[in-house]
């Protein structure tokens, strides 16, 4: 979404490791892949913290172009947020609102207790994505980091979002002023993200070691037969030998 490029999951990787350059590839990407790490390293505190001048330094780190009025309405919606949240937080634990903010809130089970931590996260995207010009998407980047850290303050999986997932949603929020509507799009791709998301989790959970050690078994013994196929490759074969299946 930042640079407009196909950047790989080997870039992403190449560069968390400490590379600052990549042979062969734009130093557009590295410098976004930088900024993003520095931008993730700057707000990891806020889940344990509550502190959204964390929130707000990692935006810097991204360097998008806010003029001064978003800044400032981004930081005030994001007090906000965070006041509800210590306010509900104070309700069930006796912490204060606004206040030194407690631990990021305990896992828990309850369908109910999830579905209103996941549609706070729905609601506080949709509420800081109004404040930003979105003719540009790249603007909304900052918006995404922090709805991964406000699940994670709220004990919510992730959500892992494609760029073209995002600016496609930034487009269709850009080309209309109907609040419902641009709402209803949000929640949408959200609550698609978040199946796909927390399935992936729920098998995880629930791994099977056996079959995963019979499949990479399987995969072994695929990949065997490809090299060998690929090292008798230039060998003709001999009308008068029968077949051997490799």
């Amino acid at each position: 979404v930042m640079t407009g490029d196909d950047v790989t999951v080997p870039d992403a990787e190449f560069v968390y490791e400490g590379a600052d350059e990549i042979p062969g590839r734009p130093q557009r990407i590295v410098d976004a892949l930088l900024a993003a790490n520095d931008a993730y390293d700057e707000m990891g505190g806020y889940s344990e913290t509550g502190d959204t001048r964390l929130i707000m330094r990692g935006a810097g780190q991204l360097g998008v172009d806010w003029d001064d009025d978003t800044v400032h309405a981004i930081d005030e919606a994001l007090e906000a947020i965070e006041q509800a949240i210590g306010a509900a937080d104070g309700a069930a634990g006796g912490a204060a609102a606004g206040a030194a903010a407690p631990a990021n809130a305990a896992p828990s089970a309850d369908v109910e207790a999830i579905a209103q931590r996941f549609a706070t996260v729905t609601v506080a995207a949709d509420g800081l994505l109004r404040l930003i010009d979105l003719r540009k998407p790249s603007r909304a980047v900052p918006v995404m980091f922090y709805v991964n850290e406000l699940c994670e303050r709220l004990s919510v999986p992730r959500l892992c979002f494609k760029a073209e997932q995002l600016s496609s949603l930034m487009t269709a929020r850009s080309l209309t002023n109907d609040d419902e509507a641009v709402l209803a799009e949000t929640v949408k791709l959200f609550t698609m993200v978040a199946a796909s998301e927390w399935k992936r989790h729920h098998d995880d959970v629930l791994w099977d070691a056996a079959e995963a050690k019979r499949l990479a078994k399987e995969e072994d013994e695929r990949r065997n037969k490809e090299a060998l196929a690929a090292k008798f490759a230039h060998v003709g074969d001999d009308p008068s030998k029968p077949p051997v299946e490799l």
